[in-house]
């Protein structure tokens, strides 16, 4: 295994368990206080937080068996496809995240055909929140670093990796190992050196871009 494979296979363990951590807890409360508080009449207020509540009873019952431990690959494949039937009718918020959980249950059951197209559907979902879309776009391209074409890996994570984008470490990153899986090691060194610079890398980040850094400046 060379040093895109390495760490190629590191994402995958471990970055997609944290994003999925970090947007889950965020958008369940997010949704509720959103969902409850749009329209301008009670009416419409009471109707939206009812809806919101019946979809986080929904949300949860469906992924409450998946979530503790692991699960055998046909029961995840189960819960995905409840999800996803769920996702259909859901309030907008729920439908995201309900798709992203069912892509990540996909994705562990090795079907990754069906996580591909769930979290490309929701980065190229315009209704749905910005961070979300950005984060299905860092699982897919996870999930596609030497698989799919490199060209393509690169231009999906190009709007990420700008400064602005709060996920743009984690893109620079992803895109070095994909100019590495192409055998641009010039590009790859730039990007490793630009996150290992950054000081708003998060330090575990920084530590494996200046390692990979180092390991191919030799």
């Amino acid at each position: 295994m060379d040093i895109f494979d390495e760490v190629a296979e590191d994402l995958r363990q471990d970055q997609a368990v944290t994003l999925a951590k970090r947007y889950g807890a965020w958008l369940l409360a997010a949704c509720v206080a959103v969902l409850a508080g749009v329209g301008a009449q009670q009416g419409w207020q009471d109707y939206q937080a009812r809806q919101a509540a019946k979809a986080a009873t929904q949300f949860l019952a469906l992924s409450a068996p998946v979530e503790q431990g692991s699960v055998a690959p046909d029961q995840a494949v189960q819960a995905a496809a409840a999800l996803n039937k769920f996702a259909g009718t859901a309030p907008e918020g729920y439908k995201t995240l309900a798709n992203l959980r069912a892509a990540a249950l996909y994705a562990a059951a090795g079907q990754l055909a069906q996580a591909e197209a769930l979290w490309t559907g929701v980065a190229q979902d315009s209704a749905a929140d910005p961070l979300l879309r950005d984060a299905a776009t860092l699982l897919w391209a996870q999930r596609a670093l030497g698989t799919a074409p490199d060209t393509d890996v690169l231009a999906r994570l190009q709007p990420l990796s700008l400064d602005a984008n709060p996920y743009h470490a984690l893109a620079r990153e992803m895109q070095a190992l994909a100019y590495l899986h192409e055998g641009n090691t010039a590009q790859a060194k730039v990007l490793f050196g630009q996150i290992s610079a950054d000081p708003t890398t998060p330090d575990n980040l920084r530590s494996r871009a200046q390692a990979l850094l180092d390991s191919l400046n030799g």
